[in-house]
């Protein structure tokens, strides 16, 4: 899934500012934060690509909320829709939490969460997907010893690495390292693409401005979960109930390629059960989960 745009080139933009935000007040809610309109300006070039880092969100995240754009050349004067609304994952609020179907990392810290966007891993090296560690060890001015088969691979393509990338901006992995388990990382990126996108080799990856302000917060031994929920769903101490619901991540390779295809859901058992709550307009519901737009759909709207 969105394969192709990993080739995008960022264009000069000329945009209006942006009051950006990917902090949240825990205040005993599930949803947090509140939906954004920007508008392109009708003078001005940008890509999809600009305002997601504007706005602290994925390339994915924006295709999903505004899946008529056209994420490399959108029309002038255009508005979109800023997906800065969110379900909180059903998880403990505690550490890091990485969502790989939705490709964003969540980090709870004093009352409050942060929420990153993030590049995960290809097809065949994916990053994990249901496994709870820790941070292990930070290193500011990583290096990169690349595999092996990492080697190999580049070389089939004509780019050949050296057995070790020093420190530097021209590293894969940026300028900082928080390295979690004994195989994996999460780091910055020497790229100007690929957040919100299947690109790494399993690490997680971050635009440089989060990779760096997120390393100087964490510290060594806090706690990080993988999960895969490309489905969230909560009810509101108000009663609302709420869905929010992600492109699947492919499974395979021709899922992967075929990119406009949806991808087949595999519900939990609790995710049944709550379809089944009789308050629930099912048409919504079903909306919800064929469109699939990554934003949090009211599911029970008072009726009049």
């Amino acid at each position: 899934m969105f394969k192709k745009l990993a080739l995008a080139l960022a264009l000069f933009s000329t945009v209006t500012a942006a009051n950006a935000t990917n902090v949240y007040n825990l205040n005993g809610n599930r949803v947090v934060g509140e939906e954004k309109i920007y508008q392109i300006d009708p003078n001005g070039i940008t890509t999809l690509e600009y305002v997601a880092a504007e706005y602290h969100l994925g390339l994915s995240n924006m295709i999903e909320a505004n899946p008529e754009v056209d994420p490399i050349v959108p029309l002038k004067g255009l508005n979109l829709v800023v997906p800065t609304k969110l379900i909180l994952p059903d998880t403990v609020h505690e550490g890091i939490i990485v969502n790989s179907a939705e490709m964003r990392l969540y980090y709870y810290n004093k009352g409050r969460v942060e929420v990153y966007p993030i590049g995960i891993g290809q097809i065949g090296k994916g990053t994990p997907l249901a496994w709870t560690t820790k941070v292990e060890r930070k290193k500011a001015e990583p290096t990169w010893t690349p595999t092996a088969a990492m080697r190999a691979e580049y070389a089939a393509e004509g780019e050949y690495l050296p057995p070790v990338v020093p420190a530097g901006p021209d590293n894969p992995m940026g300028l900082y390292a928080m390295y979690v388990g004994k195989l994996y990382a999460i780091h910055g990126t020497n790229a100007d693409f690929g957040i919100g996108l299947r690109v790494s080799h399993g690490c997680v990856r971050l635009r440089n401005e989060d990779n760096e302000e997120l390393f100087h917060k964490v510290a060594v031994g806090t706690r990080v979960q993988f999960i895969n929920e490309p489905i969230k769903f909560a009810e509101e101490p108000n009663g609302d109930l709420y869905i929010e619901v992600h492109q699947p991540l492919s499974r395979s390779q021709s899922e992967f390629d075929n990119f406009d295809a949806n991808v087949p859901f595999s519900f939990t058992k609790s995710q049944l059960e709550f379809f089944k709550d009789p308050r629930i307009d099912q048409d919504i519901l079903q909306r919800a989960l064929h469109e699939r737009t990554g934003r949090p759909v009211l599911l029970n709207p008072v009726e009049f």
